[in-house]
Parts: structure tokens; sequence; C-alpha cells
């Protein structure tokens, strides 16, 4: 019917995507809640307030992306600021969904690939604000790895075909622990060589290989992007803080999310280091 009538289609898919788009803002709302409050002990069900005064928040400040508009980045009553965080998550989780909806290629794809996307979200967000990628993140991660290559072998895939995965996946673990170990904790953390597993896995050979290699080009540029903008605002007097804290060559970063873009370029970009360093030269 779509194909006969093309503006019903149009009209169709407009709506379709604006539905998972405001689904997603609603699961980054979550996510958000989960971030702040994982492993802190408060309760995840527990009502939003705000940070600073601690007022419980009304329904119509509880909208995704809208209230953060609405309330111009801070609090109805003591006026503090609200962390930009919170709308950043919100944005990427529904922009996340949307890409999503497009790449699937049935229901099954379709749930797999948004809670992948949700758990790489949190993990990362997780890892930038306090330094620790959580076991039960990497689990979650491995389960829907696990799936995924269900998923092939329910399709007809030989049990054969998980031997790459398997190895691409010990591989990319025993590289991230062998740093770990030689540096005694100081290059790399143990929890980044754990989150290497399932990612690998899922990516398996070459995307993993692609994969590792493009996590420290890009931790690269971005640590050398934040040190140059805080000599240039250090010569004009301007404290340029990350998450809390100045930027030094000595400065502790999460590795993670440097990790999760490699994933997400060599797995579904389609990036290949060896191709990218043949064409340079």
């Amino acid at each position: 019917m779509f194909e006969i009538f093309p503006a019903f289609s149009s009209l169709f898919e407009t709506y379709i995507a604006t539905v998972v788009f405001v689904f997603g803002a609603i699961i980054g709302s979550f996510l958000n809640v989960v971030i702040y409050r994982f492993h802190t002990g408060k309760s995840i069900n527990g009502h939003s307030h705000c940070l600073s005064c601690l007022k419980p928040l009304l329904w119509y400040e509880l909208f995704p992306l809208f209230s953060y508009l609405f309330l111009k980045g801070r609090c109805r009553t003591c006026l503090s600021y609200i962390p930009p965080r919170y709308f950043v998550v919100e944005f990427l989780t529904a922009v996340s969904f949307i890409a999503v909806y497009s790449l699937a290629d049935s229901i099954g794809e379709l749930i797999l690939l948004g809670v992948l996307v949700t758990l790489l979200i949190v993990t990362t967000v997780y890892d930038i604000y306090h330094y620790v990628i959580p076991n039960e993140f990497v689990l979650a991660i491995g389960v829907v790895a696990l799936t995924w290559h269900g998923l092939g072998l329910y399709n007809g895939l030989p049990f054969l075909s998980l031997v790459v995965p398997l190895l691409a996946a010990i591989g990319a673990f025993g590289f991230f622990a062998g740093l770990w170990l030689v540096s005694k904790g100081r290059w790399i953390g143990f929890g980044d060589a754990k989150l290497a597993l399932p990612l690998a896995f899922m990516a398996s050979f070459p995307a993993s290989f692609s994969m590792v290699i493009l996590s420290f080009w890009v931790g690269a540029v971005v640590s050398l992007l934040f040190l140059l903008s805080q000599k240039i605002c250090e010569r004009g007097k301007v404290s340029l803080r990350f998450f809390g804290s100045s930027i030094t060559m000595k400065s502790e970063v999460p590795f993670a999310p440097f990790l999760i873009v490699g994933f997400v370029l060599s797995t579904f970009f389609g990036v290949e280091v060896l191709s990218l360093v043949s064409y340079v030269f």
C-alpha cells in the first residue's frame, strides 16, 4: 500500500521515526538516573529531584529534552545549573535509536541493537564520570553479544562460525590485560580489558583489530585536543576543566569511551584501519 501511495509512506515513516526518537529520549532520561544512582545505594525508582536544593521535580520538569530547554538548563527553585549531561544523554540516545531503527532488518535485531546502544551509552558516560566500568554493564553487553551470535546460529550459520569471534575476543582481552599487567594499572584499567572481551566477540575479526587501533587513535586525538585547549586557556588565564579536574599529561582519562567509539566505527560504519593506512601511504 505504501508503494502505491508514496506520500502516505513518507508520512508513516516520519511518524514512526518520531515515535522512535521520543522513545529513545525517554530511555535516555532513565539512563541519566542510572548513571547518577547506580552503585550509590540510592534507589533507581526514587523520585527525581534537583541535585542542589533536593526539591522534587514537578511533572512538567520531567519531559526529556524539552524540560531542559524550557528551564534553560537551570533549576526552577534554586536556579542552579543542571548538568548538560542530562540533555546530551537524552539526545544521543534518541538519535541512536533512530540509527538502530534504520539499520535493523528484523524485530530481533531491532531489540538487540536497541539494548546494545543503551548499554554502550550508559557505560561510556558512567566511565567518564566515575572512572569505573561496572561488571554488570560488561556482563549485559556480553549477553547481547552471545544472543547476537545465537541468532546467527538459529538462522543457519555453523557452530564453527564462532571460532573467529572467540579468538578475536581472547586476543583483544589478552592485549588490554597485558597492558594492565605490565603497567600495573597505570596505562589502562582492567575494566577496559573486560569490556573489550564482549565488544571484540561481537565485532569479530578484522573489525576487532580496527576497534583496538581506532580506540587508541581516538583517545590520542581527544587527549591532545584537550591539552591544547588547556594551554590556550592558561594563556588567557581561564581554567579549563574536564569533568571537574584540570587536564595535564598525568591526568587519568577514562578509556571506555574511546574503546566504544572504536567499536562503533569499525562494526557499524565499516572503518578499517589497514585500508586507511594503505590509502594514506
